[in-house]
């Protein structure tokens, strides 16, 4: 059988006492004497929240801690790296891990300057064997400086590749009849 679904309409104390003037509960129960006998301040009644439009407001402020700045500019310079996490591993440390615990260690010995302390993590970590590779670099290097992807140059069109792929047919002289002649200089 299927509730009315009145649980929404009036506290639970005032369904209760009506319940107990209909005759449907013969016995009240424990807690309904001192119910009467203290109210609550505020009854507690049913309400539907009401919806939020636009951006609703988070009541819980976000925690960020020092590593968190850290690990955003790792992850931001370096990627998320080639190597999976080893899950079944419970001593496993990812990169970025041992890029934070290297810049926490190196920050205490009294270093201020964010981007010298960076960048001095990263030779650290290169000198432990730790190898780090910056976002868009290749892995080639082409006079002394990494490429970037982005910049290598992409002029080729695809008409251009077809033209290169096709058979060059001999033309007979008699074609280019139309064209005069210049005479060849000599080499």
């Amino acid at each position: 059988m299927a509730g009315s679904r009145l649980e929404t309409v009036g506290s639970i104390f005032s369904r209760t006492r009506d319940l107990i003037r209909a005759g449907v509960l013969k016995e009240k129960p424990l807690w309904f004497d001192i119910y009467n006998a203290f109210p609550p301040l505020r009854e507690p009644v049913f309400r539907r929240p009401r919806l939020r439009y636009g951006k609703a407001k988070s009541p819980i402020q976000d925690i960020f801690y020092p590593e968190d700045q850290i690990r955003a500019k790792f992850y931001s310079a370096y990627g998320s790296g080639q190597k999976a996490f080893d899950l079944f591993n419970p001593n496993f440390k990812s990169t970025c891990q041992r890029f934070v615990e290297k810049y926490m260690e190196l920050q205490k010995l009294g270093e201020t300057d964010e981007e010298r302390l960076f960048a001095e993590t990263g030779k650290a970590l290169l000198a432990e064997g730790v190898i780090l590779r910056r976002v868009g670099e290749a892995r080639t290097e082409q006079g002394g400086s990494p490429v970037s992807r982005k910049s290598e140059p992409v002029a080729i069109s695809p008409q251009t590749v077809l033209e290169e792929n096709q058979p060059q047919e001999e033309v007979p002289q008699d074609e280019h009849a139309g064209t005069p002649k210049e005479p060849s200089k000599g080499l």
